[in-house]
């Protein structure tokens, strides 16, 4: 299910034309629900073609984003002036010749727009609070985008999100005990939302748990890997994570994880065995590299 929160101040007019006039509601209604004082802006015709750390595939009939192989499933738009939301877009149909290629009028003056790019489970959009969250996150991408709007502004342009998730990568290192149904992930502190206004991870749950499902098929198995996103700070933080084997309430193994390092668009992988044993699993060490800074003296 997804769920959305509006906000009272909206464009009231949306124009397909390039340049024209629009009439604003300043929210201030008589007793008939009519804005009592009106203003006419002028507004100009925005395309923006969404890039980032993803594959953009455009065909005839279908238009679609992809990251890591996976497409991505929602997209919003968000227009803020003076602090104000002005206007929202959502895009949910990754089908739709449009998708992640939005069009929006925007009104003379200076705009923070904020994208979002998502193939996270179940979203929740709350204007009130500012957030986005998600039952389960996936791959996330984000960007502030400021665009000073005057009537002899671009109205093509491509704007590149950043990926806001990390991901935990645990390796199983021993055979996978037959009967296993899931594997239990339970991170200390783990975001599930982002503030779109701050970029910041919001959403926070302590000590809950995440199960991942285990196929029959996987008894005997050595190396399983299993992962789970969350949203992340660029900043570098630590929490605690918990990982057991279970079968409904029998649990075959645990291992805890100490003071685990997350910042956005990393791996974080450990490996060990869980199958059997209590213990610490190892940190291993992901070594493809973020694209490099490059400065000049």
């Amino acid at each position: 299910m997804k769920r959305f929160v509006f906000t009272a101040l909206a464009v009231a007019a949306v124009l397909t034309a390039c340049e024209k006039p629009v009439i604003n509601e300043t929210g201030v209604t008589d007793e008939n629900g009519q804005p009592i004082e009106d203003v006419t802006q002028d507004v100009k015709k925005f395309t923006f073609t969404m890039k980032g750390d993803f594959s953009d595939k455009w065909k005839t009939t279908r238009g679609y984003l992809q990251a890591d192989g996976k497409d991505l499933t929602d997209v919003w738009v968000l227009d803020y002036q003076d602090g104000v939301l002005i206007q929202q877009l959502h895009q949910g149909d990754n089908t739709a010749d449009d998708f992640g290629k939005p069009t929006m009028n925007l009104k003379y003056g200076i705009h923070h727009i904020y994208f979002i790019a998502s193939r996270g489970s179940d979203p929740d959009l709350n204007v009130i609070k500012k957030t986005i969250t998600w039952s389960k996150v996936l791959d996330t991408f984000y960007k502030d985008y400021e665009v000073n709007v005057v009537s002899s502004s671009n109205g093509n342009r491509a704007v590149t999100l950043d990926r806001v998730v990390s991901r935990l990568r645990l390796t199983i290192t021993d055979a996978v005990t037959a009967g296993t149904d899931r594997i239990v992930i339970t991170p200390a502190t783990w975001y599930y939302g982002i503030n779109y206004v701050t970029g910041e991870p919001a959403g926070a749950k302590t000590d809950s748990d995440v199960a991942l499902t285990i196929n029959a098929s996987d008894a005997g198995k050595t190396g399983l890997q299993v992962n789970l996103f969350g949203i992340s700070s660029a900043d570098e933080w630590q929490t605690d994570v918990t990982v057991s084997s279970r079968k409904v309430d029998d649990i075959f193994g645990s291992a805890t994880l100490k003071d685990v390092p997350f910042r956005a668009n990393r791996i974080t992988e450990y490996s060990g065995p869980l199958f059997g044993t209590i213990g610490e699993l190892e940190m291993s060490l992901n070594t493809t590299w973020d694209s490099s800074y490059e400065g000049t003296w």
